[in-house]
């Protein structure tokens, strides 16, 4: 049986620490990070949406060495253009941001089973 994954990331105030790395992480970049609280787990982006009407981006992540950690979390960025829009308009635009909750809802269980221990 083999232990949890680690990564070595080089930092400009710590110098390279060596921290666990979960499943999820896509990895980490080559430069260095300039502090160590900025070290962080990044997963796969979900929700990109770049229609015209909204963009609705999400990713799991994690800050173990933040001022304030912050445990496995969704980051979320939402953009809605600035449009004046018709009736149709503002149902389609109604439409995309109801099927991004579901989505998003989605996530939340996910997140949920994550921080209480299971997989991702």
């Amino acid at each position: 049986m083999t232990g949890p994954r680690t990564v070595t990331v080089h930092t400009l105030d710590h110098g390279p620490i060596t921290i666990p790395e979960p499943a999820w992480c896509l990895g980490h970049p080559d430069e260095p990070a300039d502090y160590r609280a900025d070290v962080h787990h990044t997963g796969p982006e979900y929700l990109v949406d770049h229609d015209a009407r909204a963009v609705l981006a999400a990713e799991l992540v994690e800050f173990p060495y933040g001022e304030t950690p912050v445990p496995p979390s969704v980051y979320v960025a939402i953009s809605v253009p600035s449009v004046t829009l018709d009736p149709p308009g503002l149902e389609g635009l109604a439409e995309v941001l109801v099927e991004r909750a579901t989505e998003l809802r989605r996530l939340a269980l996910r997140l949920a089973v994550l921080r209480a221990g299971g997989d991702w």
